[in-house]
């Protein structure tokens, strides 16, 4: 039985099948959000602020956190679509994928190291992409750029919190077909690229 798990990002998509899979091996689960979550402690908190970092931090108060999973992120408007152009990328919209994508993670990390120290086994977890592998033919430059930050946060947190015995890794996975995935699908709004993940 886990104590206090955190789960970024678990109102929808992997985030709520992450935070509906550790519920019930959990004596505390925090789901933190933007929008209601349906599964554990909603944690109402825009990651992309301080202030909502802040927010995580004082819903663990002195818990015991053995592990923190970061599995929010966005990306521009029309990503993975015909539709995608850099060059009309708004300058609010670029800020925004970097500030979910790698600030916001990297921030509430290191809030939440005191609460991850009490542990035993402390892990932290991060949701990559394909975006953020070498030779993947995407097209969105802020949400690669973050995913390939992500990448490199995740080797220097590893080592930077190996003497801590806190494990880091992040997952890089394909077309995962969450209901939002499949209802793009369905609409026809999004033209997903072959990966080598199927969905």
């Amino acid at each position: 039985m886990f104590n206090t798990v955190v789960v970024a990002g678990g109102s929808r998509g992997i985030g709520l099948a992450v935070a509906e899979h550790f519920a019930p091996k959990s004596r505390r689960l925090l789901a933190v959000s933007r929008t209601r979550a349906p599964v554990g402690e909603w944690v109402s908190a825009d990651l992309s602020s301080l202030s909502g970092v802040e927010l995580v931090v004082e819903a663990v108060g002195s818990d015991i956190l053995d592990a923190l999973l970061y599995m929010g992120g966005t990306w521009e408007t029309n990503a993975f679509t015909s539709q995608y152009s850099f060059e009309n990328c708004s300058d609010e919209d670029i800020t925004r994928v970097i500030a979910v994508n790698l600030i916001a993670p990297i921030r509430l990390v290191k809030a939440l190291l005191p609460a991850l120290r009490h542990s035993k086994n402390p892990k932290v977890m991060f949701m990559g992409s394909l975006s953020g592998r070498d030779n993947f033919s995407g097209r969105e430059v802020a949400n690669s750029a973050s995913k390939f930050g992500l990448r490199g946060a995740v080797h220097a947190l590893r080592e930077e919190l190996r003497s801590q015995q806190i494990g880091v890794t992040i997952i890089n996975p394909g077309n995962v077909g969450t209901p939002e995935v499949l209802a793009d699908l369905a609409a026809k709004r999004a033209a997903w690229r072959q990966c080598n993940s199927a969905i």
